[in-house]
């Protein structure tokens, strides 16, 4: 063989290689953006629900220390996030801003009560959870009334689960297809080696033997490809960081580590089962059949 053709041969050979890199880190990296799709899904959703709420309204004669008292018990339990407490005459205030007129001087007294503002976590902001929440605050003799808005829960809830069955469905119809669509790149590679293959065993090589050096490919080019869809996917972070600031709150680096680390698994695994599933074939499969 001339030095030419060797040199032909060599750049063919870190094409293919190139071509099913690229293809395996592109397919990873869909599979990447789904994941922080359905991540920054799920935190932008904690974060609505957390934003729900109710107002605890106080009877006029309630002492503040029992005011304070009742705030510091919300404040241990598991289903609130945070409290606020609003004197009557801060809630004045903040209603005279909104109506842009002082509504106390033409009543002659301030007819709003002293409240507390709960915030709930975001597992306990559900219809059913605030129904028995607004049980047990009602059995306090101190407290008038709970509001909060159940229509607007409702709708909140609602979407929320709507939203998450379309991402799960489309999550794993991509992961179907990314298997696929890997298989298929590495059968492709394999497919064009398949008269070398053949050659070594007809030489006497075992099967161990022959598909040791394939396998190991298949993981080193199944970890490169993972690592470019990880480079790939902190780009899309930074940018949409850089566009969007407030993203930065709802982002929790354990979380993105676990993804990148399943996207680098997820490369490897398959990578290494299509092509030792690929070898196996063409080890099998009768001599005049390869040029099929």
């Amino acid at each position: 063989m001339s030095k030419q053709e060797v040199k032909f041969n060599k750049r063919r050979l870190r094409s293919s290689y190139l071509t099913t890199i690229v293809s395996i880190a592109l397919v990873l990296f869909m599979l990447g953006l789904l994941g922080l799709i359905a991540l920054h899904a799920k935190k932008l959703s904690d974060f609505v629900k957390e934003n729900i709420g109710f107002s605890i309204i106080m009877n006029e004669n309630v002492k503040e220390a029992r005011i304070i008292e009742l705030q510091k018990f919300l404040d241990v339990t598991n289903f609130v996030k945070s409290t606020e407490y609003i004197t009557s005459e801060r809630a004045a205030e903040e209603l005279t801003k909104e109506l842009g007129e002082d509504f106390i001087g033409f009543l002659g007294y301030n007819p709003l009560l002293p409240s507390i503002d709960v915030r709930l976590n975001a597992r306990y902001a559900n219809i059913d959870s605030l129904a028995i929440i607004e049980q047990q605050l009602l059995s306090n003799t101190n407290v008038k009334g709970v509001f909060y808005q159940k229509s607007l829960v409702h709708l909140v809830n609602q979407n929320i689960k709507k939203i998450s069955f379309v991402l799960l469905g489309f999550s794993l119809l991509l992961l179907i297809i990314s298997i696929a669509l890997i298989n298929n790149t590495i059968r492709l590679s394999v497919y064009s080696k398949r008269f070398l293959i053949k050659s070594m065993q007809l030489v006497g090589a075992t099967q161990f033997f022959i598909r040791r050096p394939f396998v190991i490919n298949g993981i080193i080019h199944g970890l490169i490809a993972a690592l470019i869809a990880i480079i790939l996917l902190l780009g899309i972070l930074y940018f949409s960081q850089k566009e969007i600031p407030e993203m930065v709150n709802l982002q929790e680096i354990d979380l993105f580590l676990s993804l990148f680390g399943f996207v680098t698994l997820l490369g490897i695994i398959i990578s290494w089962l299509s092509t030792y599933l690929a070898v196996r074939k063409y080890l099998k499969i009768k001599t005049d059949d390869l040029y099929y």
